[in-house]
């Protein structure tokens, strides 16, 4: 399964190849992440960052997903393969 957090500023994002959707927030270093997901999961509802270099984040999240390093994304850009947000005029 392929999972992507995006963090901008202080907004944060989660995305599963399975179809999790998930937004909060991540302040900076100054608290845990705090997401909530679309389908209610709460596997990832809380995690606390843990080492940060310039390739990897680590996050233990309170739920089942226990811990999780995450790669930054090359350029920017995020994997192929995962879900959006359904709304007006979308499609998952």
């Amino acid at each position: 399964m392929i999972v992507a957090l995006v963090v901008t500023g202080e907004r944060a994002g989660l995305f599963t190849s399975d179809g999790t959707v998930c937004g909060g927030t991540a302040p900076g270093g100054a608290g845990p992440i705090r997401l909530t997901c679309a389908h209610g999961s709460d596997e990832r509802g809380t995690g606390t960052i843990g080492e940060v270099n310039s390739r990897t984040l680590k996050v233990r999240w309170s739920g089942t997903a226990g811990e999780e390093t995450y790669g930054r994304a090359a350029g920017g850009t995020l994997p192929p393969g995962l879900p959006t947000a359904a709304g007006p005029g979308r499609h998952p």
